[in-house]
């Protein structure tokens, strides 16, 4: 979550390049996968002042229509990645609600009644009990194991054979 962009990209990157030098970051990231699209004017152009905005919506749309939400989501990316919107802003946010088929004045409800902030804050919490310290994270057998970061694709499915030879909860795993 980017909730202070000007933190987390200006002066969190400033010894590398400040917003320019993570725009070029997620360029050079994204090269070899083919099916994600970066406006070039990513950081450069448009810099969101956070992504609260955008998550808050998230969590009302949850509330308002739970099937919806990976639509939204997906909606949300292509705005901010490959059209370069400035998804902190609301008028950008309710396009995408349009685009998607939601109902505008009902997840503005959500949000005004602040029930979406709440459950953003809940999940803030979980965030802390989990120690989760970023994306992606997996969280395995009730929490005592916990995958973070770069993790290639056989140390996951390790894993989760070893969880599944051995379902008992509490049991020691290999892993």
């Amino acid at each position: 979550m980017f909730g202070d962009s000007a933190h987390k990209i200006g002066t969190g990157w400033a010894d590398r390049g400040g917003y320019p030098g993570f725009a070029r970051h997620l360029r050079e990231a994204v090269v070899e996968v083919d099916y994600i699209r970066l406006h070039p004017g990513i950081w450069q152009d448009t810099r969101p002042v956070s992504s609260t905005p955008a998550h808050i919506l998230l969590k009302a749309v949850q509330r308002v229509n739970e099937h919806q939400c990976r639509a939204v989501l997906h909606e949300l990316r292509l705005a901010f990645f490959e059209r370069c919107l400035d998804i902190s802003r609301r008028f950008v946010l309710e396009s995408v609600l349009e685009t998607v088929g939601v109902s505008v004045k009902d997840v503005r409800d959500v949000m005004d009644s602040g029930v979406a902030h709440a459950d953003l804050e809940a999940d803030h919490r979980d965030q802390q009990v989990l120690m989760v310290q970023g994306s992606p994270t997996f969280i395995l057998n009730e929490g005592r194991q916990k995958l973070y970061g770069n993790v290639g694709y056989g140390i996951i499915e390790a894993n989760i054979k070893e969880l599944l030879r051995s379902p008992a909860a509490g049991a020691a795993s290999w892993c």
